[in-house]
């Protein structure tokens, strides 16, 4: 039986279980829920805390689940087509072909660890060849075309300020641990990464020619300009504040400010015909300014050697996979690579996603789902103006921008109406390395050709397959795309207290993105645009400092809490989420009866299907990384942290004053 749950969770878009499994599955998955756990107490654990216990982690993953872990399934599925197309004789020049010959490609680890870093000597030689500032400058603009980025993170996207047309950005860039704070934390979890960042450093100089000492003593100089740029640099929470990090400025302005930089040659070098440009981060640009001139030009060339390195480690032959599979699992706390399969998968769907996207579609999607999605992405939006109507802290001038801007959001579900165009990518099934390129080449230009255009609001972020979802505020967009579309978070058969706590919930929570503490700042049109009185803005970043603080005092590992700053968004967009979606059930039939479904009332089977979706276990290394740069929350809190503010939660679970997740009304945080 367990073998065959797992086999409908992998297919459950398609219907290949029986009605009756399919529905069993759907209501409530019994053998999950521990009775034995107040609702009151810990409900992420009450309906999840039997399969936590003893659910095994696989040792090529960093965790076992729902969302993120549950494209490990999607990916078989992506497997059984690459299979395919690439063992199949495809017209030349077709998605079929590209698609199956990078694979194959990929595949050939033969050729790939004959040729050991061959394809990155040439890479290495133009950086020998670096004699001065403006050489390496121009270095970095060759290389910014086909991929190989470092201190400079050059990008194309709407301007904040005219939200129709889309400028150039650079961000901060630079270093190659999660975050600013790793240079510079002295605790023993910190430091063991540190350490072990360093000894990848210097394993990467050892495999290219370097004796053991002067491997080490390289790594050591490429550490050190990095925590130098890390100190200019933003932390994750700071990187939040949209107005802060927004400063679109004249290139002949910030060319005499960082002359060492030159920008204005830069900017001819990598294409970009712009008199103006968003600089993200200046305080990043100064220190980078700086430093190309107090740092010695050999040092730079080591550095230069170590983020090219870096970048391609995964492209290259065995030794250089495995160097960098050991820091990675640093942070992931993984145990075992994955297989080369499993790791080609995971390229073609980052390097050609949309061209296996529409092959994936074809093949898996149910055509008739996105229709029941768009139904109740309808409804949610219903429910969400009936809520903004109910406000007692918002104005009825706020309230009424509130609602045009919630009726203005753009749906998207399933796949795209119009596929990215590979015509330009050459794909040699011998050469993988060079494929990489000519798609990096590709992507490149894809992004270069907007500059200065309008905006093209039909484009995906995401691919089809991908289990995920997500608001872009400068379009004002919600994205569905088909991968999500499945159990736990849709099922077909299922009932609405399911698919409404699932789906419904995602749904929910991508439209409260649009009033979080980031999107607020947002009109209708994706302008950063101030549409709240005074009053109201006061009471709304009032609410959201409550929920901040709130999360904050969530514990995740031992000393180890929830950054509240950091995944306000998130938790905003979460507590929101259940609200909509809950108030959208009650909208249905059976929302408004009472019939029990396995012992459990239609209240109490969305709640549980709440708990399902994040029904989620990693590993405590991968959990820490998170708790540091993730701007989400980690699953359980995900359940406990939405649920301890809902009013219906506790009616329809009786929750009782002691229990440990219960909170007075006072203490609730209700902001949408």
């Amino acid at each position: 039986m367990k073998k065959l749950l797992a086999i409908c969770s992998a297919v459950l878009l398609f219907g290949v279980c029986n009605q009756a499994q399919a529905q069993k599955r759907a209501y409530v998955d019994v053998p999950g829920l521990d009775p034995a756990v107040k609702p009151g107490d810990n409900f992420f654990r009450y309906v999840n805390g039997k399969w936590y216990d003893t659910v095994k982690i696989a040792n090529d993953q960093a965790g076992v689940g729902s969302y993120s872990f549950l494209n490990i399934p999607q990916k078989r599925l992506l497997q059984n087509i690459l299979d395919s197309v690439s063992k199949a004789k495809n017209t030349p020049g077709s998605i079929e072909q590209k698609v199956g010959d990078f694979y194959a490609s990929g595949m050939d680890m033969a050729t790939i660890n004959h040729r050991g870093y061959a394809p990155v000597k040439p890479i290495l030689a133009r950086i020998d060849a670096i004699n001065s500032v403006p050489a390496l400058l121009k270095f970095l603009a060759d290389e910014m075309k086909t991929g190989n980025r470092s201190v400079i993170s050059f990008g194309i996207s709407p301007d904040n300020k005219n939200s129709s047309i889309n400028i150039a950005h650079v961000y901060q860039g630079g270093i190659g641990l999660p975050e600013k704070t790793y240079y510079f934390k002295t605790d023993s979890a910190t430091l063991h990464v540190q350490r072990a960042y360093q000894a990848y450093l210097t394993k990467l100089f050892k495999l290219t020619g370097s004796n053991a000492a002067v491997a080490k003593a390289k790594a050591a100089t490429v550490y050190g300009i990095e925590k130098q740029l890390a100190a200019g640099s933003k932390t994750n929470i700071e990187l939040r504040d949209i107005n802060a990090n927004f400063n679109k400025m004249a290139v002949a302005q910030i060319s005499k400010k960082q002359a060492n930089i030159g920008w204005v040659s830069f900017l001819k070098n990598i294409g970009a015909a712009t008199d103006s440009i968003d600089m993200a981060q200046p305080a990043y640009y100064d220190k980078l300014n700086t430093m190309l001139k107090t740092v010695s030009i050999s040092n730079w060339k080591a550095y230069l050697k170590a983020a090219t390195l870096q970048n391609y480690a995964d492209r290259l032959s065995q030794p250089f996979v495995d160097a960098s599979f050991a820091f990675n699992k640093e942070l992931s706390g993984e145990d075992k690579q994955k297989t080369r399969m499993q790791q080609m998968v995971a390229s073609v769907d980052n390097n050609l996603g949309m061209a296996l996207g529409q092959l994936y579609v074809k093949r898996y999607f149910n055509e008739a789902a996105k229709q029941r999605v768009l139904a109740l992405v309808n409804n949610l939006q219903k429910s969400f103006e009936n809520r903004i109507n109910q406000l007692d802290w918002m104005s009825d001038s706020t309230k009424q921008k509130a609602k045009e801007k919630l009726y203005t959001i753009t749906k998207k579900i399933g796949y795209p109406d119009k596929w990215r165009d590979y015509n330009k990518v050459t794909i040699n099934r011998n050469q993988y390395f060079e494929n990489l390129l000519s798609l990096n080449r590709n992507d490149y230009q894809h992004e270069l050709d907007k500059l200065k255009k309008s905006v093209d609001k039909t484009e995906w972020m995401t691919t089809p397959s991908t289990v995920t979802a997500y608001y872009n505020p400068p379009v004002n967009e919600i994205v569905f795309p088909a991968g999500i579309l499945q159990y736990p978070y849709f099922d077909f058969e299922a009932d609405d207290a399911i698919n409404y706590g699932g789906i419904g919930m995602v749904i929910g929570h991508e439209m409260t993105h649009a009033f979080d503490d980031q999107g607020a700042q947002f009109d209708k049109d994706g302008n950063v645009k101030n549409w709240w009185t005074k009053e109201d803005l006061s009471k709304f970043k009032d609410k959201t400092s409550q929920l901040a603080a709130l999360y904050s005092t969530f514990t995740v590992l031992d000393t180890v809490h929830v950054k509240g700053l950091l995944t306000l968004g998130e938790n905003t967009a979460d507590n929101g989420g259940v609200a909509i979606a809950y108030d959208a059930f009650k909208m249905t039939e059976q929302g408004k009866g009472n019939e029990k479904i396995d012992g459990f009332t239609p209240d109490q089977r969305f709640f549980l299907s709440i708990a399902r979706i994040w029904r989620v276990k990693t590993r405590d290394a991968f959990l820490r990384t998170c708790v540091n740069t993730n701007p989400h929350s980690p699953a359980m809190w995900r359940v406990n942290g939405p649920l301890m503010n809902f009013a219906p939660f506790y009616k329809a679970f009786n929750l009782q004053p002691g229990e440990k997740n219960y909170k007075t009304e006072a203490q609730r945080v209700r902001i949408w």
